[in-house]
């Protein structure tokens, strides 16, 4: 899913000191001196940036050495990283630009005409940022058969719609405190509708002092079409595709989806662990890259690292691995059966193929078994109703609210135990239940402890936790969270909340009004929606004025529609964004030419249930894994599920297939088969780090290909 965000530089940057400069220079400020001013800026910028790296370099170096730790850091794709410190550069140089012109000229760099949007993309050019993409590269075929790997030209006519590692899209205008980059809360004297904003997490911070916080990546806004006052404010990455593009199994870029796959195979398979299987065989997940790895490690049994998939959470807790398990597995499953009913098929073929059902199943389980219960099946209708085609005037791109605060409702949601069950649904006579602080980072238990099954069983066999208004999260992650890149316990619920600020998010109010639902005025008015009288009046002492309310907090207190999960205002944030990513989505499984009506009524036999009796050692589920119903009574023998029937994709050997006989396979790199103007056509590519040389394409034409395939050069690293 489209909602992951990346951390990284300190918020140290915003207190450093800006050198004083004199202010008796003349005060017009012309072309001329705006360029030389700008370009001052930015250097300034770079030196401040390699200094703030080096002392955060220091401060984890220190750390990790005196407390004997390895502080668990999360990977970040080379191509985001990259556009990161593109992004973080070009933020800091606009915001020195803006100190240097308040004080040199007495002028605010964001006012409205001061900088032209020449000087932005010049910053952003200085910067690095990602040049602008023009719709021209999308008119490439290849491009048209199956989705790319990050999402681009997914929208012919807006490229970068829903593509990894660029800004999060705002439904309504940012709030900072300085009108561009300070979290709101950040200046103590600040007054908001006439009061301070309360600290986050008040408790916590007492006991032990400030929490660390890491801003979210920036990114860079400067694109076709691009509003210059959005772009001179900062703006937050979303590392992974907007798309239901089961981007969390192959990945979000070339590199890491070549990293994910078995090339060697010559088979359309995904890489699988090469040291550990389950008892029966069945396979986990490929180890990271890195050795050793940051996860925790079991006593007295063998070292089990860091498992590696399209996203890089799935080591967080047990029930995560155990997913990424099951679709790799369904993956690799689908491809060896493609590859027996359609032997002519190249390992790209095979691959794309299968990547397009698996993201096609995931589009189904999401839309018709999840959302439905999360927001009711009356916010459904109304917020998203049925499926009328693709339109490629929706942009499909994950909102900031939706990521920072309607889809983190799910937090409250977490139970404080992790449950592991036996074959009966009884507790596992060998794998005791464990609190869900144990197991944060620990694919140890999942090899060594009876594999994805009772993990498993655990999830779909116990009914999930509810929130409420005077217990919103369990004190498993209000108390021993374990951040990734720091080494204390943290408090899930203060970091949700200074998320919130530091993305500019505007209030509770102000999203409730966004969705048509009225205002709260009152107390009255605040305990109507919530329903507890005690919690609504602390929440009002706290912020002393409704529209101060941080959104998060108001949408997870609000009292539940009937049959979800979420009250009206998470219901209509979760409905229009999921709406945004069927409609935006050319390559929805149900829009024109995807597949056959024959393939669509096979997709949808497939559930999770299916997924997880194809991929594990279940033999009895529930029909509807999202629903909690007691063993053995509610459960079905997996003979009995129903199944999709891959005979749906049998292809016959077209007859210039025949004539012409098959393309021949190239070295580090490989080909699929399209039709242009009626004629047989072989698409080539390379892998990741090679260049091709010569022609991508060549025709079947006159009963025999119109040119040798082309080469891939180069050297993969």
């Amino acid at each position: 899913m489209a909602f992951y965000l990346n951390m990284n530089f300190l918020i140290i940057l915003l207190c450093i000191i800006l050198p004083r400069v004199s202010t008796d220079e003349a005060t017009h400020l012309n072309a001329t001196s705006m360029r030389e001013l700008l370009i001052s800026s930015f250097q300034e910028s770079q030196r401040m940036l390699h200094e703030a790296s080096l002392h955060s370099r220091q401060r984890r170096s220190s750390a990790s050495s005196s407390m004997h730790v390895s502080p668990f850091l999360r990977q970040m794709e080379p191509e985001t990283l990259e556009s990161s410190r593109a992004a973080e550069l070009f933020q800091t140089t606009l915001h020195v630009l803006d100190n240097r012109a308040r004080q040199r000229y007495k002028r605010d760099v964001m006012a409205p005409g001061l900088l032209s949007r020449e000087d932005v993309e010049l910053i952003a050019e200085l910067s690095r940022c990602p040049p602008v993409t023009h719709p021209n590269i999308c008119h490439q075929s290849h491009l048209n058969k199956y989705s790319s790997i990050s999402g681009l030209c997914n929208n012919r006519q807006n490229p970068l719609r829903g593509v990894a590692s660029t800004p999060l899209v705002r439904w309504l205008p940012a709030e900072y405190e300085d009108g561009g980059r300070e979290p709101k809360g950040w200046n103590q004297g600040r007054l908001h509708n006439g009061f301070q904003l309360p600290p986050t997490g008040e408790s916590i911070k007492a006991a032990r002092g400030c929490m660390p916080f890491f801003r979210s990546n920036a990114a860079c806004a400067i694109h076709r079409g691009s509003d210059i006052r959005q772009a001179l404010q900062r703006q937050q990455m979303n590392g992974i595709t907007s798309f239901i593009d089961a981007s969390t199994v192959y990945g979000h870029s070339p590199r890491l989806q070549s990293s994910l796959r078995d090339l060697s195979g010559l088979d359309g398979k995904l890489a699988v662990n090469d040291q550990f299987r389950d008892h029966t065989g069945r396979t986990y997940p490929p180890s990271v890259a890195n050795l050793p790895s940051a996860c925790r490690q079991g006593p007295h049994v063998e070292r089990v690292e860091c498992f590696r998939a399209g996203d890089s959470r799935l080591n967080e807790g047990l029930p995560l691995i155990c997913l990424h398990t099951l679709w790799l597995r369904e993956h690799n499953r689908i491809a060896e059966a493609l590859k027996h009913i359609n032997s002519h098929w190249s390992p790209e073929t095979i691959y794309q193929e299968t990547r397009k059902i698996v993201g096609a199943l995931h589009q189904i389980i999401t839309m018709r078994d999840y959302v439905p219960k999360i927001i009711g099946e009356e916010s459904f209708e109304q917020y998203i109703g049925p499926y009328r085609g693709y339109d490629p005037t929706t942009d499909p791109s994950t909102s900031n609210v939706f990521a920072t605060a309607a889809f983190r409702f799910g937090h409250g949601t977490i139970s404080p135990i992790l449950q592991r069950l036996n074959e009966s649904f009884q507790m596992h006579e060998h794998f005791p239940h464990l609190r869900i602080s144990s197991t944060f980072f620990s694919p140890w238990r999942i090899v060594k402890e009876g594999g994805i099954e009772p993990t498993l069983r655990g999830a779909i066999g116990t009914p999930a936790s509810t929130a409420s208004a005077n217990m919103l999260l369990t004190e498993e992650v209000t108390e021993r969270l374990i951040v990734l890149n720091n080494s204390q316990f943290m408090d899930l619920a203060s970091l949700n909340l200074q998320r919130g600020r530091d993305h500019g998010l505007p209030g509770y109010n102000d999203w409730r009004s966004f969705c048509g639902l009225e205002r709260i005025k009152t107390l009255e008015g605040l305990k109507e929606v919530v329903r507890d009288y005690r919690v609504a009046e602390k929440i009002l002492q706290l912020y002393k004025n409704p529209d101060n309310i941080d959104v998060w907090l108001g949408g997870l207190v609000e009292d539940t529609l009937p049959g979800s999960r979420t009250g009206p205002l998470n219901a209509c944030l979760i409905g229009k964004q999921m709406k945004a990513f069927r409609d935006g989505d050319r390559f929805w499984w149900e829009a024109d030419g995807m597949f056959s009506q024959q393939q669509k009524d096979e997709l949808l036999n497939g559930s999770l249930s299916r997924i997880i009796c194809d991929n594990s050692n279940i033999r009895e589920v529930h029909t509807d894994s999202f629903r909690f119903g007691k063993f053995p009574n509610d459960y079905l023998s997996c003979d009995h599920m129903p199944s999709i029937n891959l005979e749906a994709w049998r292809e016959e050997k077209s007859r210039d297939l025949v004539q012409c006989g098959t393309p021949r396979q190239i070295k580090n790199g490989d080909f699929i088969l399209s039709s242009t103007s009626g004629k047989l056509v072989a698409l080539y590519s390379c892998y990741h780090g090679f260049k091709l040389k010569g022609a991508a394409a060549i025709i079947c034409e006159e009963n025999r290909w119109s040119n040798h395939p082309p080469q891939c050069t180069g050297t993969h690293h």
